[in-house]
């Protein structure tokens, strides 16, 4: 059986094929080995499907011989045929016989609101709806893994976005007391979720960090890595979306956004990516996704800071409020790398993405040739920000910060067991 440091390896190391045509061969001959395939439930609830649809698109090998290997799927809204009672009586007969057993993955957000009728799965005999809210406890409580796969059912995502009419709240709201693993993307990666239902399966719960999220996808920013992170470093910042340069000053999250991207890549072979495309990433992987990753092509909060080299990770951290308490003297100094380009610090407007073509290239030439004077004006705002009166951070959106969901994510207690809800109605 391969080891856990082995498949570690194989989780960090495979940018260049797909994670599930590595991984999946050895994850087969260990269930063969223990003569037994896991029970998987996959719950859809408030999403767009797009999560389901990002696995679907695993190549190698396909979906097919993936649940003909390595799980029982016995129950997935998009991919079952049965419909109605006869897929509500598998449903609870699955979860009834194999408690304890299966793994739930949970896709979407739970509507709370008016006890959960803003989202039901189906219908009891008598006409009742069965909500999003109380199939996912029915089902979480008896589950011996659950994982949130998707922003959404990670940290609620865009079906929580404001003003949030249903009520909706990620899975771990709901299972209170209840491992959840966070499995974050808009969709999620198939190599994040493939790989971290692998772990589970052969090892259990993998190394999870305070958003409950694995470590071995979402120990770095996105930032870290960027192959454009030198042109942040030497205050090379692109004006318009396909220009050279950092895309920082024209929206990229990716300071504050902790994922793989830009070693994994995406588009089935690993061929691309967001910023690999020259437009900026959205953040779409973080805590604070949509509310306050939002307007896409505006840049991050400002944050002024003394006068001296800053790291940008430091700086994306304290701009949402995640690390405030790391920028002190002793951090910055520390952490000091790069240099802090006097538009971040100035809060330059964002051109627009349609600016006529002819305005474009007069800037351009406008820019070459004061292109001395702008170095001088840059070494004199690095000096006076401090004193900066045109720096206006965006407004922050009434949305939780990511140690409030960290509290939120640590353990509680033992969640008593529910009373049998659908087993009485379904018995009718």
């Amino acid at each position: 059986m391969i080891t856990r440091r082995e498949f570690i390896k194989l989780c960090l190391s495979s940018a260049a094929l797909t994670l599930s045509g590595v991984l999946l061969p050895k994850v087969v001959e260990a269930l063969d080995e223990r003569g037994e395939k896991v029970t998987v439930i996959w719950l859809e609830m408030m999403t767009c499907t797009g999560d389901f649809l990002s696995f679907a698109n695993t190549l190698n090998p396909d979906v097919e011989q993936l649940l003909k290997d390595t799980i029982r799927l016995e129950y997935q809204n998009t991919l079952m045929a049965a419909e109605g009672e006869l897929a509500l009586k598998h449903l609870y007969d699955v979860a009834t016989r194999e408690a304890g057993k299966y793994i739930l993955v949970a896709e979407g957000t739970v509507p709370t609101r008016e006890n959960g009728f803003y989202g039901n799965i189906g219908y009891y005999q008598d006409g009742t709806p069965l909500t999003n809210l109380e199939a996912v406890k029915f089902l979480g409580e008896r589950a011996k893994h659950v994982i949130a796969i998707g922003s959404c059912a990670s940290f609620a995502g865009p079906y929580a976005a404001d003003p949030n009419p249903s009520g909706s709240v990620p899975v771990h709201k709901v299972l209170k007391g209840i491992q959840v693993i966070n499995v974050p993307g808009c969709p999620a990666h198939p190599d994040w979720f493939v790989g971290t239902l692998s772990h589970v399966i052969l090892y259990g719960v993998p190394n999870l960090d305070a958003m409950g999220r694995p470590r071995m996808f979402y120990e770095h920013t996105i930032h870290e890595f960027c192959p454009r992170r030198q042109h942040f470093e030497n205050g090379i910042f692109a004006k318009y979306p396909g220009d050279d340069g950092c895309l920082f000053q024209i929206g990229c999250k990716g300071p504050v956004t902790y994922s793989d991207c830009p070693t994994r890549k995406w588009n089935s072979m690993h061929i691309n990516w967001p910023i690999g495309a020259n437009t900026p990433c959205i953040g779409c992987a973080s805590p604070e996704f949509p509310d306050r990753m939002s307007p896409f092509f505006a840049h991050l909060p400002d944050v002024k800071l003394p006068k001296i080299n800053a790291n940008a990770s430091l700086i994306g951290k304290a701009a949402v409020g995640t690390a405030a308490f790391a920028i002190g003297t002793h951090a910055i100094v520390s952490a000091s790398k790069g240099r802090i380009y006097k538009h971040l610090v100035e809060s330059s407007e964002t051109k627009d993405v349609g600016k006529a073509l002819g305005n474009i290239v007069e800037e351009k030439l406008n820019e070459f040739e004061s292109f001395d004077e702008d170095l001088q004006d840059a070494d004199k705002s690095a000096l006076m920000t401090d004193e900066n009166p045109t720096a206006k951070p965006i407004e922050e959106k009434n949305s939780k910060n990511s140690e409030e969901i960290a509290e939120e994510l640590a353990p509680g207690p033992k969640v008593k067991k529910p009373k049998k809800l659908v087993a009485k109605k379904l018995r009718r």
